[in-house]
């Protein structure tokens, strides 16, 4: 082999921290209360209240889609880190429910922001979507490979809702929450650890059967409303207790803090029963719980982000305070991170 056919290394750099540098949110504007699905299926506001802990949620417009809603969002977050769109190196989208198959609803918002140096792409986790990427994002600001990083969750749930049954159209709502990521600035810490994971044998529990190559559409599939949300509630709540559970211990060791060490704990909103019993086990009260399923429901990819930016934005979260986020979905994945604000 002569040297003009051997690859140049890359210079070596000591790896280097990622944190969040920059926030933001996106919530239709369309509010649809508990009152009113009394009126669409057979439930209660109490039965919704007591089940999930949600009152209502926010649909998006027929003409608003999953792109739209992360663009708005994404240009919030850039905003708030004081950057320009052709700084980001790369835009990650986590959706599971994206404009379309082909193109990425990614390349779609890097085209709206005017991210004109960013490769794209869409990362399908479900819920757990969002801390996904942001560990992506993590490996290529800790290499030195990218300096700049956005992280979407963005969903249009309401569009693949069953809304004739009763027991998942109670629980999902739609909107978008966005992160810059870049190198931790001096003197802060930024993410400390992470963990994920997933477990393939799960996946009819929390599934939508039809729409991809195994189901392709058809007239019986729409007829039987398989091309939406289709939820084993019992077996997604065992499941889902028991790894945010395990995965927020791990994050907790390997960032070398413990559950006493946390100002707050930010989970996917799913249901406020999964919330109560993973923070019970970890010894975290409630009070150390940041909560907005209440006003969205499960945004799915969005519910953390949404989270974060508000519970900042409030000034409930400080610098320098250590955060736990933890995720579960469909797949069945999950994932949790520690990060110092």
């Amino acid at each position: 082999m002569t040297m003009k056919n051997r690859p140049h290394p890359r210079p070596s750099h000591p790896r280097r921290n990622a944190a969040i540098v920059g926030t933001g949110a996106y919530l239709p504007e369309r509010v649809l209360t508990n009152a009113e699905l009394e009126k669409m299926v057979d439930t209660t506001n109490d039965w919704i209240i007591t089940r999930t802990g949600i009152s209502e949620r926010r649909i998006a417009a027929a003409d608003e889609f999953t792109s739209d809603m992360g663009a708005a969002a994404a240009r919030m977050a850039i905003a708030k880190a004081g950057i320009s769109p052709t700084d980001i190196d790369l835009v990650i989208l986590a959706t599971s429910t994206p404009d379309t198959i082909f193109p990425s609803a990614a390349c779609r918002i890097q085209h709206m922001i005017g991210a004109t140096r960013a490769a794209a792409f869409d990362l399908q986790a479900a819920c757990s979507g969002f801390l996904y990427g942001m560990i992506i994002a993590e490996q290529f600001i800790a290499s030195h490979a990218h300096e700049t990083v956005l992280v979407i969750g963005s969903e249009k749930l309401s569009s693949i809702v069953n809304w004739e049954d009763r027991n998942t159209c109670v629980l999902f709502g739609d909107g978008a929450g966005a992160a810059i990521m870049q190198a931790a600035p001096e003197g802060k810490r930024g993410l400390l650890a992470t963990d994920m994971g997933s477990d393939g044998a799960q996946t009819d529990i929390l599934h939508m059967p039809a729409g991809g190559c195994r189901m392709p559409i058809t007239p019986e599939v729409l007829a039987q409303k398989k091309n939406s949300i289709h939820m084993s509630g019992k077996e997604v709540y065992r499941y889902a207790v028991g790894a945010m559970n395990a995965s927020a211990e791990r994050s907790l060791q390997l960032s070398g803090l413990s559950a006493a060490d946390l100002q707050w704990v930010i989970p996917h909103q799913a249901n406020l029963r999964i919330i109560s019993s993973v923070t019970e086990r970890l010894g975290v009260g409630m009070d150390r719980v940041i909560l907005n399923l209440e006003r969205y429901g499960n945004t799915s990819a969005a519910c953390i982000p949404i989270a974060l930016h508000e519970s900042s934005e409030s000034g409930k979260i400080k610098a320098g305070d250590n955060l736990l986020l933890v995720a579960f979905g469909g797949g069945l994945t999950w994932a949790s991170a520690v990060l110092e604000w």
